[in-house]
């Protein structure tokens, strides 16, 4: 092989690598959307021919685990997928592209039992407040609805004193699948996060009264290397066709008054 010949290789080799490498994309999500994703993002990757890998953590909190956390320590993302308010935070922190973030879902409250254990009614206020004071324990998420709960829904309801030894905060892990080990006997999380586990009953959403919606989005990095493709993927995320799916998984659909207006969290 002659030496322009061998150039030519050398060269054909190097944009099919770089090639390869831009098709690949990084997305670190929180647990709230992670049911979604799972069914589209196959569906994504092989539309469009990208390679796409998963990391997932905590929208908030100090665990090594945690979206903000992994960032901090130089881990690379090319989407971050979490609570709107700790996007917000990472946005003023400087890790977010400008003009890049897209409204993803909103997300409700609910709670589960462990399967074959008798449904709890909590569909009013008094149904709630009666149920969390006949629990033996009760576990709530160390993210934006575990916050709500431990922070604001007891005390709305009028028994913080009553409940807060017997409340526990669950951290990393599923409230769902801590109920089904029988760990805890009434287990708060966002219904996107109740219902992909096994081994509880899916009892309710909170009362309209009492509820709190947090909103899901997603934003591209600033260190990522692959802009465009991944302003795609949000795009894809958040169309109209994706919606059946994202809905399937106890998500709403972001009212486009909402979008336009990016709230965090809707009560």
């Amino acid at each position: 092989m002659g030496k322009t010949s061998r150039c030519l290789s050398l060269a054909a080799l190097f944009f099919l690598s770089a090639g390869a490498q831009a098709q690949e994309l990084t997305i670190m999500i929180s647990g709230g959307f992670n049911a979604a994703w799972q069914k589209l993002a196959p569906r994504f990757a092989a539309q469009e021919g990208y390679k796409v890998v998963t990391v997932t953590g905590p929208s908030m909190g100090n665990s090594a685990q945690a979206i903000p956390t992994r960032l901090a320590h130089g881990e690379k993302a090319d989407v971050v997928i979490m609570v709107g308010d700790a996007l917000t935070k990472l946005d003023k922190a400087g890790w977010i592209l400008k003009d890049s973030r897209v409204e993803l879902a909103d997300s409700t409250v609910g709670a589960v039992v462990r399967k074959g254990d008798a449904p709890v009614d909590i569909s009013t206020e008094e149904a709630l407040r009666n149920a969390l004071l006949k629990a033996r324990s009760i576990a709530y998420s160390d993210s934006a609805s575990g916050r709500y709960v431990s922070g604001q829904l007891f005390e709305k309801l009028g028994i913080k004193n009553e409940v807060q030894n017997k409340a526990h905060q669950i951290e990393r892990v599923p409230v769902a699948s801590m109920v089904a080990d029988g760990k805890y006997q009434l287990g708060f999380q966002q219904v996107s996060e109740l219902r992909p586990v096994s081994g509880v009953t899916f009892i309710g959403e909170l009362p309209a009264s009492l509820q709190y919606t947090t909103r899901f989005a997603g934003a591209v990095t600033k260190t990522s290397a692959h802009r465009q493709e991944a302003q795609k993927l949000l795009q894809y995320l958040s169309s109209a066709a994706v919606q059946p799916t994202v809905q399937a998984t106890g998500l709403k659909t972001v009212k486009a008054s909402q979008a336009a207006k990016q709230a965090d969290t809707v009560q």
